[in-house]
């Protein structure tokens, strides 16, 4: 009884010592987030990437802060006031939320970004390169925010529309058009607001690097036609089949016209592109494959890959295709999950053989998360058009 008692305290001791040294190397050098509520504080930032958040609770039993899928347990203090951060994080855009009592919550003290089907809490770690998404005394285009009627879907809808600048002021001139798609459990905000596009877009065309265009970022969300329908298993094929089919009528036969109509386009498949990341990389595959005569660029950040036999095996789409870009985040490729085809650099690499122009990009030590995507369209923009 004794040697447990004894053991059981040495434990303890190892644990708090550890605990006490892990917290004594925290660098003790954190700003507030950029992506704070104005005036806040907290949530902060430090150098090594770590999130530290802080919250008044009196009444709370525990509280922790939930980031990158782990949750970290915070402290209170003698005024009810919990505080606590997270271990390093990767450079860029991180969705996050508190739990309180078993309660998933959103900070209060951050702004708000839609993600995970829900709008909540999401925090910036400053990044080697972010001066290609930082705003600058450049010209500066415009998002416009566009509400429209589906005649597919009898609705109204809503998207968010991006014009170069000079758009305003070049009243003859005509521009190609990018549709920019979103991921799974978000929706026509995520371009504009986490992904930085407009930004990114000024940026490259002040600096000679991107024809100016248009970039229309619709809402492709959709459901799975079964309730309960779960992902496949390894080996078998995602998404399945006809999935997409639902915006693409919607994308064809509403967005496309209501685009051509209201701005000063290029109305033709030859000056349209189509990318997206994640599941709307996977709307863009499935979409581009099925109206090859709509789109001549194809960008899939993140959602699979367009191989030699997808081309062989759809009509028109060499003759028209212009470019395939593929990208992903190096840790995707080292953690790759199992139903999306096979090894994307490698049928990229086939498809230049083949003769079409095709480039694959990975994204330095980043996973499947929003400055791998920022990077891709930066990598991608500059490759379109260049007629």
């Amino acid at each position: 009884m004794k040697k447990t008692s004894l053991h059981s305290l040495m434990t303890l001791a190892a644990a708090v010592f550890m605990s006490v040294n892990s917290f004594a190397q925290v660098v003790e050098d954190f700003k507030p987030s950029s992506a704070n509520q104005p005036g806040k504080e907290y949530p902060m930032v430090n150098s090594e990437g770590r999130v530290r958040v802080q919250i008044s609770a009196p009444e709370a039993k525990f509280v922790q802060l939930d980031i990158g899928a782990v949750k970290y347990d915070l402290v209170k203090d003698e005024n009810g006031v919990w505080t606590g951060e997270s271990a390093p994080q990767d450079e860029g855009f991180h969705y996050y939320q508190l739990n309180i009592d078993g309660a998933s919550v959103p900070d209060p003290a951050s702004l708000y970004y839609y993600g995970a089907s829900r709008w909540g809490s999401g925090i910036e770690i400053p990044a080697h390169d972010q001066d290609f998404y930082a705003l600058k005394n450049v010209p500066h285009g415009q998002v416009r925010e566009v509400y429209y009627f589906s005649a597919t879907n009898n609705t109204m809808r809503h998207c968010f529309i991006y014009t170069p600048p000079g758009y305003e002021t070049e009243l003859s001139k005509r521009y190609p058009v990018l549709y920019l798609q979103h991921g799974g459990g978000e929706n026509e905000y995520g371009w504009p607001s986490q992904g930085r596009t407009a930004l990114i877009m000024d940026n490259l065309i002040a600096d000679g690097k991107a024809r100016p265009f248009i970039i229309v970022m619709d809402n492709g969300s959709w459901t799975m036609d079964r309730p309960g329908q779960q992902r496949p298993a390894q080996g078998e094929t995602w998404p399945p089949r006809n999935w997409a089919e639902g915006f693409m009528n919607t994308l064809v036969n509403d967005i496309i016209p209501m685009v051509d109509k209201s701005f000063r386009t290029l109305p033709d498949g030859m000056h349209r592109a189509m990318a997206g990341l994640s599941m709307g990389g996977m709307q863009t595959k499935a979409i581009t494959l099925a109206k090859p005569d709509v789109f001549s660029y194809v960008g899939i950040f993140s959602g699979g890959t367009i191989t030699v036999e997808d081309v062989q095996n759809t009509p028109g789409f060499r003759d028209n295709n212009k470019l395939v870009f593929i990208s992903f985040g190096s840790r995707e490729l080292e953690n790759r999950r199992p139903g999306f085809g096979g090894d994307p650099r490698e049928e990229t690499e086939k498809l230049k053989a083949s003769g079409m122009n095709a480039h694959f990009y990975v994204s330095p030590d980043t996973a499947h998360e929003w400055q791998s995507w920022r990077r891709s369209l930066y990598q991608f923009a500059p490759l379109l058009f260049k007629d």
